[in-house]
């Protein structure tokens, strides 16, 4: 197995840490920022550096105004974006409109993707994914989903109720999944200025990293025209399969980048910080703690680099994806809490990133499947293998 880099990536490695560090790190105590995420402005700015510098929407083809990284690639250049809050946003590589872009240019038709598609990689627009929903409908399990589109001559009406919607506070474009009666899970492309589309409030949540927060929405008889399925009617589900395990993959790469980022600060602080007559780090608790770090983060970026390969090769990855998923977000989380508890007081409060990376990153062992649905998944994987040649069976 051959794990080094190529000469162009590390090349472009350096030109995205470069880039992060001198002109989106400077930005991170930019006033334009609030418990719902950068505003509208702050992100423009941040859009215009990264289009100046060459780095926007890496993951997007030549074609649409990107890059064209493999995921392999992805993967290098979506930690070094996430070394700070904002990397993501600046790159157009942040949750949802990257997995959104990643859905359109692979499903969408070629009207939809001038319309929908091109403006996205430009980073003229944002977008969100409305697909989970307040209790009793879709959550973890997708098929209690209880939004509903009925055909009425050349449109849909759509109904229901959506929630913890990413984005949706300033977003132009809604991908809404719902059940068409006869058909099955649908998704459908809509302007969220529609008439019926309703976003009731923004939700308070402990992260602040995503450009318009979580917002709790409403269709009230939204009419979409047929023309504007993504996909086929009924296909939503298998379409949306496309998406989940790339999203799923590049959270892992953002939130590597900013965990490395909390490191990196703690190192430091072990470094300068005395106790006891000497520095901190040269104590095992802490010492320790750093090293735990560094295999953490060293075995999370492996994983990463599998499932990218996997994806790569054509295939769907939703083993890999899956797995990925629960290793990555509970080494991340393992590491930035470490950093909290190496930093002490100073861990908990503003006087450091790491509280703030600390909140944002709790909710990435919720976000695109629970560890817990996750493991079931691959548990019942595992169980329909075939069973190894030496059977075991109960005893009479």
């Amino acid at each position: 197995m051959d794990f080094s880099i190529s000469e162009p990536l590390l090349a472009l490695q350096q030109r995205v840490r470069t880039f992060i560090r001198e002109e989106v790190i400077p930005l991170e105590s930019d006033c334009r920022q609030g418990p719902h995420g950068p505003e509208e402005g702050l992100r423009r700015v941040l859009i215009e550096r990264a289009r100046a510098a060459g780095l926007l929407s890496p993951h997007v083809s030549p074609h649409y105004g990107g890059m064209g990284l493999s995921h392999h690639a992805r993967a290098v250049v979506f930690e070094e974006a996430g070394y700070s809050p904002l990397g993501p946003i600046a790159l157009n590589i942040f949750a949802p409109d990257e997995g959104n872009m990643h859905l359109l240019e692979a499903v969408a038709t070629p009207a939809q993707k001038e319309r929908w598609l091109r403006p996205l990689a430009l980073g003229e627009i944002r977008s969100c994914f409305c697909m989970t929903e307040p209790a009793p409908g879709a959550g973890s399990d997708p098929r209690m989903l209880a939004t509903t589109a009925v055909r009425d001559g050349d449109d849909y009406v759509i109904n229901g109720s959506k929630w913890f919607i990413t984005g949706a506070n300033g977003a132009t474009l809604a991908i809404i999944m719902a059940v068409v009666p006869g058909s099955g899970a649908t998704m459908f492309l809509a302007d969220m200025s529609a008439k019926g589309i309703v976003i009731e409030r923004t939700m308070d949540s402990l992260d602040t990293c995503f450009p318009g927060g979580h917002g709790v929405i409403r269709f009230d008889h939204l009419r979409v025209a047929a023309a504007d399925i993504l996909g086929a009617e009924g296909s939503g589900f298998s379409f949306a399969q496309i998406r989940l395990s790339p999203a799923r993959l590049t959270h892992c790469m953002r939130w590597l980048g900013a965990v490395r980022r909390a490191h990196d600060i703690a190192v430091d602080y072990a470094r300068h910080r005395h106790a006891f007559g000497r520095p901190i780090g040269e104590h095992e608790g802490v010492g320790f703690g750093l090293a735990d770090n560094d295999m953490d983060m060293h075995s999370a970026r492996l994983v990463i680099m599998h499932c990218a390969w996997v994806l790569d090769q054509g295939d769907l990855a939703l083993r890999e994806s899956s797995r990925a998923k629960v290793i990555v977000s509970e080494a991340v989380w393992r590491v930035v809490d470490r950093c909290v508890q190496i930093l002490g007081g100073r861990g908990v409060t503003g006087e450091s990133l790491v509280a703030r990376i600390f909140t944002d990153i709790r909710a990435f062992r919720i976000y695109d499947g629970p560890s817990e649905v996750h493991r079931w998944s691959l548990a019942k994987h595992l169980l329909k293998s075939p069973p190894s040649p030496e059977k075991h069976h109960a005893p009479d």
